[in-house]
């Protein structure tokens, strides 16, 4: 198995190559309109003409979608339209639930501040009343410790530290024997659904996924940042969770 050397940082694009060999697979959505109403009171109306494209509020827009459950389906848009940006849309058919994540690579590097940012909304799809608890950050995760399998080169560790940041570590693949900490935001989507998103201070990427720790823990996402030499760039990934245990904090809380 290939190793990082201690001072070798891996890029972004050098990681992120093979991290979705075990992703769910793709959802075509070719015929399907759903439109979101988010609680800033931007509406995403959503077109799906094949199993590639979508007019979003009419400007076309490569997608990709998958079904993370039977109801839930987690899509992702690369704006090609605008350089370094992404929209990522999580959206439930039966409780009509929906959260969006917009993830913007800034312009230039500004010290103590990751690269890439991110912004969260809540909202409501069209087609029927909205049940069930409104999306929302949640901490739910701390203290919580998982393996997350991508591919057979791609084995990481997470430990979830508190509401704002996680610790990772590579157990297998070219960042094997690297780890750091890193800015998170968690959100709970529904009974087991995990918003999982990281921003990484050492190099510019972000990533948003959708863990489902239920009865499939599996996990799909998307990963948006620069490559090694300069180019924005958008990835998928997914895989298989591994849980390994939880600790409960007895006096002080975490953040």
């Amino acid at each position: 198995m290939p190793e990082a050397p201690s001072d070798d940082w891996r890029t972004y694009d050098e990681f992120a190559a093979g991290i979705a060999t075990y992703r769910l697979p793709n959802a075509d959505l070719t015929g399907r309109d759903v439109t979101i109403t988010l609680d800033d009171g931007e509406v995403l109306a959503l077109s799906f003409t094949d199993a590639k494209h979508v007019r979003c509020n009419g400007v076309e827009d490569p997608y990709d979608a998958v079904a993370v459950r039977d109801d839930v389906f987690f899509v992702n848009l690369p704006l090609a339209g605008v350089d370094g940006e992404a929209l990522t849309v999580v959206y439930s058919t039966a409780t009509h639930r929906a959260l969006a994540v917009r993830s913007v690579i800034g312009a230039e590097d500004v010290e103590g501040v990751p690269r890439v940012s991110q912004t969260f909304r809540a909202g409501v799809t069209d087609g029927g009343e909205p049940s069930g608890a409104v999306p929302g950050p949640s901490r739910d995760l701390i203290g919580k410790r998982n393996l997350y399998r991508y591919s057979p080169d791609h084995l990481y560790e997470h430990v979830y530290v508190s509401s704002q940041r996680y610790a990772w570590q590579c157990l297998e693949g070219v960042q094997r024997g690297h780890g750091d900490m890193d800015l998170s935001t968690v959100w709970k989507f529904a009974d087991g659904l995990y918003l999982f998103c990281f921003r990484e201070f050492r190099i510019a990427v972000a990533s948003v996924w959708l863990h489902d720790l239920g009865y499939a823990l599996r996990t799909t996402g998307v990963f948006l940042g620069l490559t090694g030499d300069g180019r924005s760039e958008h990835s998928r990934a997914g895989g298989h969770i591994y849980p390994l245990g939880a600790v409960a904090y007895p006096d002080a809380q975490p953040v």
